[in-house]
């Protein structure tokens, strides 16, 4: 499965369950994130890991306590350019296996906390 396939899976689920996607891929020169939406008055930044089986673990697993940081740090720049000041915040996780024809969906809403969003 690929990246791009992960994140549209990820993003059909997360709208069906009331998120407004407002923006796929945001890059800026600290890095990327997947998506960005809001759940109600939340802005969400979302992390989409996807794999073809769970044998190492879940795709959850794969965000790392520095990857955790690089996240927060991307989601304050993105902060700063789109000039919003929002203490409503937070990172959410969505984990895709894909095996075969069967694919399983995890949602672990404020899976870590951000730092700064003041």
């Amino acid at each position: 499965m690929t990246g791009l396939e992960g994140e549209a899976i990820a993003a059909e689920f997360l709208i069906k369950r009331g998120y407004k996607i407002v923006e796929k891929n945001f890059k800026c020169p600290v890095g990327e994130i997947d998506l960005i939406a809001w759940e109600g008055k939340t802005l969400v930044f979302v992390e989409v890991k996807a794999r073809s089986s769970s044998q190492f673990g879940g795709p959850e697993g794969a965000v790392t306590p520095q990857k955790q940081e690089k996240l927060n740090r991307v989601a304050l720049a993105y902060l700063q350019q789109k000039r919003l000041s929002t203490s409503l915040c937070r990172f959410d996780v969505v984990g895709i296996v894909k095996a075969g024809h069967t694919v399983s969906i995890s949602l672990f809403q404020n899976a870590f906390e951000g730092k700064s969003f003041l």
